[in-house]
């Protein structure tokens, strides 16, 4: 087995409405992201190619880049997005690193990947400090 590992990095707003502290107003994060992929060497003696990974990953950033993500229940937040004509991503849960995670994960598995992959892991960074990170297993 063997793992490569390539590093994202995106701006992206948010808020947590129900949250008790400072995260229930509007604000945003300098995210970091990096996924693993781990898996069998391809005849080329790759896990995956990098150029691959970019090409798949690519669109999710370009979603998530300088946009704000939003509860899909959170009305006062999409009513004002919706008039500042702001780009946004719509989402069924509460903004979190962790669901936000799982986010892109799902997205990831369910891209064409190669069948020598095993296993991902995505590592997301909300802060240089706290990140939040799943591993899915492809099979």
């Amino acid at each position: 087995m063997m793992k490569i590992a390539k590093e994202f990095h995106w701006e992206m707003g948010h808020r947590l409405p129900e949250h008790f502290g400072l995260c229930k107003n509007i604000h945003g994060h300098s995210y970091k992201m990096i996924i693993e992929f781990e898996g069998k060497l391809d005849e080329q003696g790759m896990v995956i190619d990098f150029y691959d990974v970019e090409k798949m990953i690519s669109p999710i950033i370009d979603e998530l880049d300088h946009a704000f993500m939003v509860k899909n229940d959170d009305k006062l937040t999409l009513d004002f997005l919706e008039k500042l004509n702001s780009k946004k991503v719509v989402v069924n849960f509460f903004t979190t690193v962790e669901n936000i995670c799982k986010y892109i994960s799902e997205k990831i598995i369910k891209s064409k990947l190669p069948d020598n992959i095993e296993n991902v892991r995505v590592r997301v960074y909300e802060t240089s400090e706290d990140y939040a990170e799943v591993c899915v297993a492809t099979n």
